[in-house]
């Protein structure tokens, strides 16, 4: 056993590399492309957002409502790309989480609650679902509540790439 789990994560170890991408360098801002709807946060915590017009080696400008606004490197916390939310990759992932628990919450409701006839005083009973039976179709019906709910609230929760953030302070 511990030695398919050692499998497991060094098998997993190249999946995770990719993920994982320097973003406390600021060379990571020439990737961008001007256009691009960026927020910059400096080290005041005000957020700048508009649509990028240049990096250089000591600032990043942007076009911002009131116009043309550039901010010295020293000053930038962070760099996060707008455009590029993700609301289906998050509906889904809502969707899936909001249907497993809504079906084990289905299920555990259906088989505590079921009455058969053994439970019943009166002389006339049908039963017509068994425990399992009755546990299953309240967890479909839990299941497929809890997907709608998941996906909405998925749906509503942005996610924002990040380019670049200063180390901790």
């Amino acid at each position: 056993m511990r030695s398919l789990v050692f499998l497991l994560c060094v098998l997993g170890l190249p999946c995770a590399s990719p993920a994982q991408t320097n973003q406390a360098s600021w060379e990571t801002l020439n990737h961008l492309k001007p256009g691009q709807s960026i927020q910059v946060v400096d080290t005041s915590s005000k957020k700048h957002s508009g649509t990028l017009l240049n990096v250089s080696d000591s600032a990043i400008s942007l076009r911002v409502a009131s116009g043309e606004q550039s901010l010295q490197k020293q000053d930038v916390r962070s760099v996060k790309l707008l455009n590029n939310s993700h609301r289906g990759r998050n509906a889904l992932i809502g969707a899936a989480i909001g249907g497993g628990a809504g079906a084990g919450a289905g299920a555990a409701v259906g088989a505590a609650t079921h009455q058969g006839c053994s439970s019943t005083t009166t002389s006339f009973c049908l039963d017509i679902v068994s425990a399992g039976e009755s546990a299953g179709i309240l967890a479909a019906i839990g299941g497929l509540s809890g997907a709608i709910v998941g996906g909405i609230i998925g749906a509503f929760i942005p996610s924002h790439d990040t380019a670049y953030t200063t180390a901790s302070h």
